[in-house]
């Protein structure tokens, strides 16, 4: 699962990076208020890589999935991207999961002895 979701979270990183450019240059927004924002979801993005598989990690992710749709109030394309992370972000929990356990059933067929595949016949 944590490579999974750490590729989502550093795709992420370089999306509200950009998104960040895209709103500078809204008159309305100070360039400050922006990059704190930004900066902010961005450590968060990579500080998720190593949280991933604590307590809370996933929920943390939900979150920033979450504020990345958010965003798109400020930068409408962001609607857009925000909700096509948050489907990679379930993906990524998903299947992540499902191959964590795939690997912890081989490994422990592997300890026993037996064949994986014979087990789930």
């Amino acid at each position: 699962m944590r490579t999974l979701c750490s590729s989502t979270l550093i795709g992420e990183f370089f999306v509200i990076g950009f998104a960040g450019l895209v709103a500078m240059k809204d008159p309305s927004l100070a360039m400050s208020t922006v990059w704190w924002v930004c900066g902010a979801a961005m450590v968060l993005s990579v500080l998720l890589c190593g949280m991933v598989t604590r307590p809370g990690g996933v929920a943390l992710g939900w979150a920033l999935q979450l504020a990345l749709i958010a965003s798109g109030f400020f930068v409408p394309m962001m609607y857009f991207l925000g909700a096509v992370f948050a489907a990679l972000w379930w993906a990524s929990v998903h299947y992540g999961r499902k191959i964590d356990e795939a690997k912890a059933r081989f490994a422990a067929a592997a300890e026993a002895g037996s064949s994986p595949t014979a087990d789930a016949a």
